[in-house]
């Protein structure tokens, strides 16, 4: 794949900084409360990290000023940098965590604050700033090593205490079992729009009149309350399986898995179509007309011009589309589907601000893990976009 020069930090890495110095010293990074339902006494990094915060800063300072002052510089420089204060941020948490709750009654919880997340958060979109136009190897490494870190922490026990870590060691088969099903469910949804948005694009594309009647269908979809949708679902499914009984031999029910596939299903069907659409209209004119010169019939004008052509179109629009059912099926909690939704409402339901995370965290991981793969994929097979 063809790679750029590094580019100069430009407006957005300093604000990223500035809100990485915010996590820092303007919020709480860490709360230390008797259980697990109360907020707690904050500290703040300084207090919680001691000599640890000012070196993330200087790491951060460090990585961003040779971005702007020495574009010339290889990318990995910068890279490590922040991957060390990403490493270190983790790693002293953790430790703060012990050192906090040494003297404290076992139910005492130590809690991530808002300055931990916003300064995380802006590490991490720092790195990927600092990724951008670097090479296929170092954009693939940066993150392995990342991880690899917090694997090896866990490992060594240095985030145990981290009143997260507890809520995870507490509930990990019930976590596990919750991502599959997650996964599941997506990768159910986003089969089901597969399946009707490429007949669905191609007849659009065929008929200007089916264009605008699809087109007026799944815009009035998005009109609609993800919720109020997949709450009206269950009525509607339960008039058809008394009208049609034999659909719960297959497995078709009110509540759970099949609302939540076809509302998901539903709402990620326009992105989809659009793309497809978009993809089939992408060859010119000119192109087309050449084709049929050559004597080519409408299907090989469409393997050989419009597929190519429209791939990435095509891409994109999966990307959203898998994005979007990986997030929405976390809706399904509420009607009994089960999957990382069902933690979040649990955790909800309790109060328990790190149950709830342990549900979010993941959802967001997945959405992110998708577009990225779905990126790479677009770059190898469309590496013109490049």
């Amino acid at each position: 794949m063809r790679t750029h020069p590094a580019v100069p930090a430009r407006g957005l890495e300093p604000a990223l900084a500035l809100l990485a110095l915010l996590g820092l010293y303007a919020f709480g990074w860490l709360a230390v409360a008797p259980n697990r339902l109360v907020s707690g006494a904050s500290l703040g990094a300084a207090a919680a990290l001691g000599w640890g915060a000012h070196a993330i800063a200087v790491l951060i300072l460090g990585a961003v000023a040779l971005r702007r002052w020495r574009p010339g510089l290889p990318p990995a420089l910068p890279v490590m940098l922040l991957v060390l204060a990403a490493a270190l941020a983790l790693g002293l948490t953790g430790d703060a965590a012990r050192h906090q709750l040494q003297e404290l009654a076992p139910a005492a919880r130590a809690m991530l604050g808002f300055g931990f997340w916003l300064g995380i958060a802006a590490l991490l979109v720092l790195l990927a700033e600092a990724l951008r136009g670097a090479s296929i190897w170092l954009r693939v490494l940066a993150p392995l090593l990342l991880l690899g870190i917090a694997a090896l922490a866990g490992w060594l026990g240095l985030l145990d205490r981290l009143s997260l870590v507890v809520e995870y060691q507490a509930r990990a088969e019930t976590l596990h079992a919750a991502l599959l099903r997650h996964l599941a469910l997506a990768g159910a949804a986003l089969g089901i729009v597969l399946a009707f948005g490429i007949p669905l694009g191609w007849w659009a594309f065929r008929s200007p009149r089916a264009e605008a009647a699809l087109a007026a269908v799944l815009n009035a979809v998005q009109i609609v309350p993800a919720l109020a949708l997949f709450g009206a679902l269950i009525p509607l499914l339960s008039a058809l399986l008394r009208a049609v009984p034999a659909l719960r031999g297959l497995g078709v029910e009110a509540i759970g898995t099949a609302p939540t596939l076809i509302g998901t299903a539903a709402y990620a069907g326009l992105p989809l179509w659009r793309g497809i659409l978009a993809g089939l209209a992408a060859a010119p004119r000119e192109v087309v007309g050449v084709a049929e010169a050559m004597g080519m019939d409408e299907a090989r004008v469409t393997r050989a011009v419009r597929l190519p052509l429209g791939l990435p179109a095509f891409l994109a629009a999966l990307r959203v589309a898998a994005v979007q059912c990986i997030g929405l099926v976390a809706l399904g909690g509420l009607i009994g589907a089960g999957g990382l939704g069902a933690l979040v409402l649990e955790g909800m339901a309790q109060f328990a601000t790190d149950l709830i995370l342990l549900g979010a965290l993941p959802i967001v991981a997945l959405a992110l893990l998708a577009d990225g793969a779905l990126r790479l994929l677009e770059g190898r097979l469309a590496p013109w976009r490049r």
